[in-house]
């Protein structure tokens, strides 16, 4: 019995020696494939790019961010020495452009270029909208801020942001704003205006900017916040009066209008539209510093940005760390608004 068990014990030796040689062994091969293949990873990373990039625009062409996309995209080709192709995927509030992007590879080769909408609508649908902004996405850089001004009809008995604030006091909903629709920047902006009073204003949603201004022109609603883009037409043929701008500073064209600041509501430049580029979440850093480093030397050229100036946007650039920080900032913003005021997805 004790020399069979002495065997059995041998034996068990022999099998588990054999196993320890193995693992060795394939402990050695797996450092050799790493060894191989890993230096050709960051090799692949270190080349990018070796083929054309897709910039995917959720906004039918000829749109601000459609042209802001169109411009940067020309300069940044030239600097990665690859096409950046803008491709337009309108419709769904730019969801389906959004989406597409989140389920590509992140591989750097097909890009988003994007606005206040990607924060906003999955504060409005929830996961309907089918993608998560804080964490399917790799920010690149904030191109530029398209500012809204608050304007009311030229003839209007409202001369100041002041005025309206003394009427939306005097009872509920005593003053009217107009939109280009549910949770869309002019929208919220003005929520958040009545947020800030801590008054409730009327809110008439129309079917775009340029329908709800046509309200406003003609006094049928009392003011609403315009996109920067276009509103300077209007004023020169005194259609519109603008009672003050959201931005930070002082608009050169618009010198004697106030900034929302300047009059009581600090960080209202934060809640102007945005323009910016991202990647899918998990796209290698040193891809995604090579892309903003060419957007950056594209909004440096002075040509590229008189273009955008001429536009009415505010150039920013920002590093990717500081785009996802105001990313987040903004976020928190609109679900703040948003559920205060129970704004209501539009679905119509």
């Amino acid at each position: 019995m004790i020399a069979l068990a002495y065997l059995n014990l041998q034996f068990f030796k022999e099998i588990c020696i054999k196993e320890l040689k193995r693992s060795f062994n394939s402990l050695i091969f797996i450092s050799l494939c790493a060894g191989i293949y890993l230096p050709k990873l960051a090799s692949a990373n270190d080349n990018y790019p070796n083929r054309p990039i897709r910039l995917v625009v959720g906004f039918a062409a000829g749109g601000p961010t459609d042209v802001i996309a169109r411009v940067l995209a020309k300069d940044m080709s030239d600097t990665l020495g690859q096409p950046v192709v803008v491709e337009n995927k309108a419709g769904a509030s730019a969801m389906i452009a959004t989406r597409e992007v989140r389920n590509s590879p992140p591989d750097g080769y097909t890009l988003l270029f994007s606005s206040l909408g990607m924060n906003v609508n999955p504060i409005l649908l929830g996961d309907a909208a089918g993608y998560n902004p804080k964490t399917d996405f790799a920010p690149i850089s904030n191109a530029a801020n398209l500012p809204l001004v608050a304007v009311t009809a030229y003839n209007s008995p409202f001369h100041s942001i002041q005025d309206l604030l003394n009427q939306a006091k005097s009872k509920p909903e005593a003053v009217s704003f107009a939109s280009s629709g549910s949770g869309g920047s002019g929208h919220l902006s003005a929520e958040l205006l009545a947020t800030l009073i801590k008054q409730k204003m009327l809110h008439i949603p129309y079917k775009g900017n340029g329908p709800a201004l046509l309200e406003v022109m003609a006094g049928r609603v009392d003011f609403m916040f315009y996109p920067i883009i276009g509103i300077a037409d209007n004023v020169a043929a005194k259609r519109v009066n603008i009672l003050a701008v959201g931005t930070a500073k002082r608009l050169p064209q618009f010198g004697d209008k106030p900034t929302m600041s300047e009059i009581g509501f600090p960080g209202f430049e934060e809640t102007a539209p945005w323009v910016g580029m991202l990647a899918p979440a998990k796209t290698p850093t040193v891809i995604v510093d090579k892309l903003y480093s060419a957007m950056n030397k594209a909004l440096a050229k002075p040509d590229v940005h008189a273009q955008l100036e001429k536009l009415g946007a505010v150039v920013v650039g920002d590093k990717p760390a500081e785009f996802q920080a105001f990313l987040k900032r903004d976020y928190e913003r609109w679900e703040n608004v948003i559920k205060s005021a129970g704004v209501k997805a539009d679905l119509n």
